[in-house]
C-alpha cells in the first residue's frame, strides 16, 4: 500500500512514517497535490554483506589478468 501525506502532517508524524517505511510501506510526501519526496528505507547491512560476498565470489572465478593484458587494453585506444 502506498501512503501519500502532505508536508505539514509529515512533519508532525515523522517518527511514525519512518516506522512505516521500515515495515515496508511506500510513503510519499506531497506539497499540496504534487508529490515531492518518497521515503525509502536504507538497505540493511546483511544485504550489503551478501552483495559483497557475491561480488568476491564472482571475482574469484575469473582468471587473473596479466600486466601485459592491462597495458594492451590501455593502449588499444591510442593506436
Amino acid at each position: 500500500m502506498s501512503l501519500v501525506i502532505k508536508t505539514g502532517e509529515a512533519k508532525t508524524r515523522l517518527s511514525e512514517l519512518i516506522a512505516l517505511v521500515e515495515a515496508g510501506e511506500d510513503v510519499t510526501i506531497a506539497r499540496g497535490d504534487i508529490p515531492v519526496v518518497r521515503l525509502v528505507a536504507v538497505a540493511r547491512h546483511s544485504d550489503a554483506d551478501a552483495a559483497v560476498a557475491d561480488i568476491l565470489q564472482a571475482r574469484a572465478a575469473l582468471a587473473p589478468t596479466s600486466t601485459e593484458e592491462i597495458l594492451d587494453w590501455r593502449d588499444a585506444g591510442r593506436r
